[in-house]
């Protein structure tokens, strides 16, 4: 089996090293058979078929990356058609499940997507291939991700990675990298976080203003991928001041038009930090080059037009690399080459984690009762609630667990414990006749991992389960990214479910935009709360 056909690549995880590694090694093929003018090599990289349809769908401004696919769409002599967001049905309110799967039926079969809204391509990936699937289409169409939001665009990071081997000898033992400009809104750096996982040994510099920095989830992704990452506020400050300067320099463009007046106020200020001048040329090391993923401002470049004809200019061939990994790219998920490839990356099968425990209840005939609350005859008790924690945080969390467990307006109560270690706890009761089923556990332990929940009957303790945090949380309709660009937000209005993936710190990421959250914060109660006691404030 081709193991890249039907492969959709929404974000650059979804390919493994192994993977992108023999993809650059088509590439390098390819290349050098467009030196040669080697028509019998280059036809082997066509799909070659008039009615192969591809979808070329960007509601975003776009001119490289839709013009380096639709250049690679000819080479393959596909078929290709275009959607703009000038006439598209978006305009009308349709949906894009709606939309995509509509365009599948006509037998389209790759749809690369460029979209403000972050995680499209994700849902659309699993959404459509059910579509295909019930309708018996014959095939599992392909999303490629063109850039969404401030999320990832994982072909620019493919063309990256492959000018860095390019540059490095295709050793990929050790690079060292500054990534240099707006680096809160850029998406190609993003893709970084997990796309340099390519090499062994990986040091990322970050340079840019407080205003401009990387955002701490992809910090914190860069650690636990094992990257050495130190951060730097400006140009200067990382030339002047630090004898490990790195070989390659990733530069960004600022988009300071998306964060209000107050920046703008100041942009020349924040420019200057993050822009090479000529006074910085001795400080640099030898064979340094600098890439940009395009384009340049043309008032005010990052990289100043002087450079241009230096020998620090990688991103013009950076920009050359585009057409040629992307033809690669189709070629892989249309099923045309990668029929050689043979995997030997080893994949463990987890075993699942136990996060909800039942344990024996210990039903002691000495009970001692705190605060003055006394003990139950039948109901539940959820002891245990943020244990740790100070007492006006317990209260308002509490608020939200009765919220999300339906426990409101019932018989009983609620109070903060301060157990003998001087640590506070929250503490629900509810007596009466409760029936907890497996997903009305699992509730309780993505709201509160931690908790003890005991069900007593004729004032024993008839079954005590230990909650942990769930390793995913989905399938509940009260779920909700905050992120407000991501698919399943509901300012969205595309009835996508949220879905949560636990973290390495003990967070959520969402499993469509990557944003990472709190346990606290992912439940629409959470920011109905927050709504309410602002109404109460004013």
């Amino acid at each position: 089996m081709n193991t890249f056909k039907g492969r959709s690549l929404c974000v650059i995880d979804d390919f493994t090293k192994e993977e992108r590694l023999y993809l650059f090694s088509q590439v390098r093929k390819l290349k050098e058979a467009v030196k040669r003018g080697d028509k019998k090599t280059l036809d082997s990289f066509r799909i070659n078929d008039p009615d192969y349809g591809i979808y070329e769908v960007f509601l975003e401004d776009s001119t490289r990356t839709k013009e380096s696919f639709r250049n690679a769409i000819a080479f393959h002599h596909a078929k290709l058609t275009e959607m703009s967001a000038d006439n598209s049905s978006f305009n009308k309110g349709e949906s894009y499940a709606d939309t995509f799967n509509t365009l599948c039926g006509y037998n389209n079969r790759i749809f690369i997507i460029r979209s403000k809204v972050e995680g499209v391509c994700a849902y659309l990936r699993e959404e459509c291939s059910e579509y295909a699937e019930r309708n018996s289409l014959g095939f599992k169409p392909v999303f490629i991700n063109a850039g969404d939001g401030k999320h990832e665009h994982p072909t620019q990071e493919l063309l990256d990675e492959y000018t860095f081997l390019e540059d490095n000898n295709w050793d990929t033992s050790y690079l060292h990298i500054a990534l240099v400009g707006d680096l809160y809104h850029g998406r190609t750096v993003h893709s970084k976080a997990d796309g340099l996982k390519l090499w062994d040994k990986v040091k990322v510099d970050l340079i840019a203003p407080q205003e401009l920095s990387m955002p701490s989830q992809y910090i914190t992704k860069m650690k636990d991928n094992g990257f050495e990452v130190r951060v730097f506020s400006s140009i200067e400050e990382y030339l002047k001041n630090n004898e490990e300067i790195a070989t390659k320099w990733y530069f960004t463009r600022p988009q300071l038009e998306r964060m209000g007046e107050k920046i703008l106020q100041k942009q020349d200020e924040l420019r200057a930090t993050i822009t090479f001048k000529e006074e910085f040329m001795p400080l640099l090391k030898e064979n340094t080059k600098f890439y940009h993923p395009l384009p340049r401002h043309k008032v005010h470049p990052t990289i100043p037009t002087f450079l241009d004809k230096t020998p620090l200019n990688g991103w013009e061939r950076q920009s050359i690399n585009g057409m040629y990994t992307r033809i690669v790219l189709l070629g892989l998920v249309a099923g045309k080459i990668g029929d050689d490839f043979v995997s030997t990356e080893k994949h463990e099968v987890k075993k699942e984690e136990e996060w909800i425990r039942e344990v024996i209840p210990t039903n002691e005939k000495k009970r001692v009762i705190s605060e003055g609350v006394n003990p139950i005859r039948d109901g539940i008790v959820i002891d245990h609630i943020l244990s740790g924690e100070n007492p006006e945080e317990i209260r308002r969390h509490m608020i939200m667990i009765r919220k999300v467990m339906a426990l409101d307006g019932l018989k009983g109560g609620e109070w903060v414990s301060q157990g003998s270690g001087g640590f506070y706890k929250g503490i629900i009761f509810r007596p009466g006749f409760f029936s907890l089923d497996h997903k009305a556990i699992k509730r309780l332990a993505a709201v509160a991992p931690g908790c003890t929940l005991n069900i007593i009957e004729n004032g024993k303790v008839t079954k005590k389960i230990k909650t942990k945090m769930p390793p995913r949380i989905y399938n509940f309709d009260d779920l909700m990214c905050t992120n407000e660009a991501c698919i399943s937000n509901d300012t969205q209005s595309e009835n996508v479910g949220a879905m949560f993936i636990r973290t390495s710190d003990n967070n959520f990421r969402c499993a469509y935009c990557g944003r990472v959250h709190s346990f606290k914060e992912i439940f629409k109660w959470k920011r109905q709360l927050i709504q309410n006691q602002l109404h109460l404030k004013h």
